[in-house]
């Protein structure tokens, strides 16, 4: 039996989850990845065996964490890497390492969950769409600017920030000022991807969407799973052998 720390840091988010390999999951949070550091110690302090990370964030803020866990007496970080071959998925990058590692962890959890071909959404600070053959080739993918980057681009820091929305605050319909105009004109954009999408999905495709915008892209869709540890699940997969 052992506990592991997994710690997903993104560009907007830094996710945790403490993981029992015999009762599951202990205990997880989310908290801004700008104000992580030295916030979630309290929640860290436990019995962990190893710590795993999946981090797409500047390396200062990955060493910064590493050295944070020192300072607490926390087991030294095992960083995850994009590979060219891992857990049934074949990475189509020339350079294997210049594929993110969320998106490269998102296919690896997927995979494990379906043998058949898949399309793997993460709304985040950007959108990225992947897509796997039934043997488990990645078919390429796409990425986008998210919601929030949509809105900044044109209204800068001022602008009302997307995360985790609800759907009943989703309105892709035309601003009658310039706020809304541009805020709507991301959930335009937004409601425009997930169209696209659902009109090139095959019947017998299987989708998995994750992300912090995750939820109202899948509701949108209407098809799929919602999986919000997508990632975290993909570290699993990446890092327990």
């Amino acid at each position: 039996m052992s506990v592991i720390l997994e710690i997903d840091i993104g560009n907007t988010f830094l996710k945790w989850r403490l993981r029992d390999s015999a009762k599951g999951c202990l205990g997880r949070g989310r908290v801004l990845t700008r104000e992580a550091l030295g916030a979630l110690i309290p929640d860290w302090r436990t019995e962990v065996d190893a710590v795993w990370v999946c981090s797409v964030a500047a390396e200062e803020v990955s060493r910064g964490l590493a050295g944070l866990l020192r300072e607490n007496g926390l087991p030294e970080p095992r960083f995850a890497r994009t590979e060219a071959a891992a857990a049934g998925v074949i990475n189509s990058y020339d350079n294997p390492s210049a594929m993110g590692i969320d998106r490269w962890l998102a296919m690896l959890a997927a995979r494990q969950w379906t043998q058949r071909a898949c399309c793997v959404v993460d709304c985040g600070s950007a959108i990225t769409i992947d897509y796997l053959a039934a043997n488990g080739q990645h078919l390429g993918g796409y990425i986008l600017p998210g919601m929030r980057l949509l809105q900044q681009a044109l209204l800068g820091n001022t602008a009302r920030v997307f995360v985790d929305r609800p759907v009943d605050r989703f309105d892709p319909s035309p601003g009658c000022n310039t706020s809304d105009a541009v805020t709507h004109g991301a959930d335009f954009i937004f409601d425009a991807i997930q169209l696209r999408l659902k009109q090139g999905l095959e019947p017998e495709m299987d989708l998995y969407v994750t992300g912090g915008d995750g939820e109202l892209f899948w509701r949108l869709l209407g098809r799929g799973e919602w999986r919000p540890d997508l990632v975290l699940d993909g570290l699993q997969v990446a890092l327990e052998g």
